[in-house]
Parts: C-alpha cells; structure tokens; sequence
C-alpha cells in the first residue's frame, strides 16, 4: 500500500475519531435524560420517529462509526495476522459497508417506525 493510501486512512481514522467522540456523549447524554425522565422504550421511539435531527445525527454517527471501527480492525488484523494487501482490504471494506448498513438501517427504521 502506498505511503499516501495509508496517510489517508490515518487521517480519517483520526477525523471519524473527533466525530464519534462529541457523538458518543451525546448520545449517552440523551439515554441517560431519557431513562432517568421515566421514558420507555415506546416513548423514545415516538419522539425519534420522524425527527429529521436525530435521523441526520445517526447517519452521521454510523458512517464515522463504519469507517473507524473498520480501519481500526485493518490496523489489528494486518499486525496480528498474515492477512496482507488486497485480500485484507477487500474484507475491511466489506466489513465497513456490512455496518454502514445496518447502522442506517437501524437510523431509518427508527426514523420511519410506524409511518404508513
């Protein structure tokens, strides 16, 4: 992998990484508002459905998620394993979208639940 290639990915590791961190607080903030204000779990969806805000929050917070954890996973899997080069990045980005996936999945469901 090119010196460049791999100049990117450390800087988009370290870029999702300042995204995920307010992220993360943000939504641990909201669970504990949420579960301490007696909401269950019927509640918090209805105030999620719908809600553009929260929709665009966790697309975001998944995509930032998806590219971190796949390329945190690269990172150990190349210094831990034999897995090398194009076998090895193919899996990751397989690995990558798998989550993207179901984290946006995760994000519409909640945002459509119930819409008819």
């Amino acid at each position: 992998m090119s010196t460049r290639t791999e100049v990117h990915m450390w800087i988009a590791q370290r870029a999702t990484a300042a995204v995920l961190a307010p992220a993360v607080i943000v939504h641990i903030v909201t669970i504990v508002y949420a579960v301490r204000g007696g909401l269950n779990a019927i509640e918090i969806i209805e105030r999620v459905q719908g809600n553009i805000g929260w929709l665009l929050f966790y697309v975001v917070f998944v995509f930032a998620a998806a590219v971190h954890g796949a390329l945190g996973l690269r990172t150990v899997l190349s210094e831990s394993t034999a897995l090398r080069g194009v076998f090895l990045d193919g899996l990751i980005v397989l690995f990558g979208v798998v989550m993207a996936a179901l984290g946006w999945r995760a994000a519409f469901v909640l945002f459509s639940y119930g819409a008819t």
